[in-house]
């Protein structure tokens, strides 16, 4: 499988202190993607499964996981490695959110059996010119589907007060920029890392 970075604690997309896990490889190449370094896979983020568990067993460990948020890249590029990820991960945390660029009619009639383990599902392709900082969505077009019945009321009360906010995370080769982003975002956060003397890794 290949994973390009996995970040604790994310609390940015999605409710309390999630595993954030960045599949590489994505074929959408949508205009404006914050993340277009993982359109591509890679040789560098090439994993097993047994290393990413290890990795968050070892978070585990000492942390709390209130969730996964899984995005990329596009984890559905690699639907096999997503179901197994998918069911350890609902070992540890049944919230679990995707996102992904597939339509969800499309997902329902080929992996059907993958969407049986995502808590919250939220599908479509960015669209640059749809960018209105909805809250949890890059663009107005890509629809937020709660799947798991049992988390509505939590998911209908989160997505009723949230606001999008922007974390960064400090990495040894830079900066790790993580949430939804306006239109603008990132040339703003170059400049200030820039006149700061760091490397940034959006």
């Amino acid at each position: 499988m290949y994973i390009a970075r996995i970040l604790y604690p994310v609390k940015v997309l999605g409710p309390g202190n999630r595993v954030g896990i960045w599949f590489d490889g994505c074929s959408h190449a949508c205009k404006g993607c914050s993340n277009p370094e993982l359109w591509e896979f890679q040789a560098q983020y090439s994993t097993s499964i047994d290393t990413v568990i290890k990795l968050i067993n070892t978070i585990r460990e000492s942390q709390v996981i209130d969730g996964f948020t899984i995005t990329g890249g596009d984890p559905f590029e690699q639907p096999e490695d997503l179901r197994k990820l998918l069911e350890y991960a609902r070992n540890v945390s049944s919230d679990v959110l995707v996102y992904t660029g597939y339509d969800y009619l499309y997902l329902q009639n080929k992996y059907s059996n993958i969407l049986k383990l995502i808590t919250v599902l939220i599908d479509g392709v960015y669209i640059e010119e749809k960018n209105d900082n909805s809250f949890l969505k890059g663009s107005s077009n890509q629809n937020i589907i709660i799947l798991d019945e049992s988390y509505k009321n939590k998911y209908e009360q989160y997505l009723a007060d949230g606001i999008n906010e922007i974390q960064n995370f400090t990495a040894k080769d830079g900066v790790i920029s993580v949430g939804i982003h306006r239109v603008g975002d990132e040339e703003e956060l170059d400049a200030k890392i820039t006149k700061m003397g760091l490397e940034d890794k959006v």
